[in-house]
């Protein structure tokens, strides 16, 4: 299954340890990661699917590939700005959101609009999102709710 995960382009070490170890388990359990492709979240997640063999896929707001953090395996460059982020979630079957900011809100809303379960590892509180303490929550939870 293709995973969203969502969050900050900006952020601690800890949430870049839980954004790393959520790619991990995805790319563990054979799933792709389609993430925003760029820094922060974007990058930890990638990194941690690639180190378990997993794929990611990167959707970028711009239009030049090269912008891709180095974990990204398929780079989708669309010059769609931050519109780009219905892209992100439209591509997964599920998210997993790991803090971020107004950026990560609205990809939120698109997920929850599109009906997609929604995971949150210390992100936006809003119905419809499961809060969970831990990455290996956030992937069974995403898992077991698809």
């Amino acid at each position: 299954m293709r995973i969203s995960v969502i969050g900050g382009s900006t952020v601690t070490d800890e949430q870049y340890g839980q954004a790393r170890e959520v790619g991990r388990l995805l790319g563990e359990r054979g799933h792709e990661v389609v993430c925003g492709g760029l820094s922060g979240v974007m990058e930890a997640v990638c990194k941690g699917a690639n180190e378990a063999g997993g794929h990611t896929i990167g959707i970028l707001p711009g239009e030049h590939r090269a912008a891709a953090n180095d974990y990204v395996d398929t780079v989708v460059a669309t010059g769609m700005g931050n519109a780009r982020n219905v892209l992100v979630v439209m591509n997964g079957v599920a998210a997993v959101a790991v803090d971020g900011s107004t950026g990560t809100l609205s990809e939120l809303g698109h997920a929850l609009d599109m009906d997609r379960p929604v995971a949150g590892l210390g992100t936006h509180d809003v119905d419809g999102i499961e809060h969970v303490d831990d990455p290996q929550a956030a992937v069974e939870y995403v898992e077991s709710a698809l």
